[in-house]
């Protein structure tokens, strides 16, 4: 009598989610281009988990961790955007102001 043998079950590993990593690289140059504030810098180092959390098989947290770089660079955007924007208008106002002296 030969048993057949069966390989055991296979679990498939969840690929690692995108982990924003050009995003938020994006995020960090703008946000010490236009005001220097650490949104960028935040970003980045949620980027940079993503993969070693999913590595780790902590798949939750990589995706929570993929979820904050996204959010970090975006905030980061925004906030650089909207310093870009005042430094302009201001600009702006100096010239016209220095224009009418």
């Amino acid at each position: 009598m030969s048993d057949q043998w069966t390989p055991p079950p296979v679990n498939p590993v969840a690929a690692a989610p995108n982990n924003n990593l050009v995003f938020a690289i994006i995020a960090s140059v703008l946000s010490v281009m236009f005001c220097c504030l650490p949104h960028g810098l935040i970003s980045l180092i949620f980027a940079l988990q993503v993969n070693s959390k999913a590595a780790a098989g902590d798949y939750q947290g990589a995706v929570n961790a993929a979820k904050q770089a996204k959010t970090w660079a975006i905030v980061s955007i925004v906030v650089s955007l909207v310093w870009l924007v005042v430094a302009l208008i201001f600009g702006v106002l100096n010239a016209i102001l220095s224009s009418v002296r």
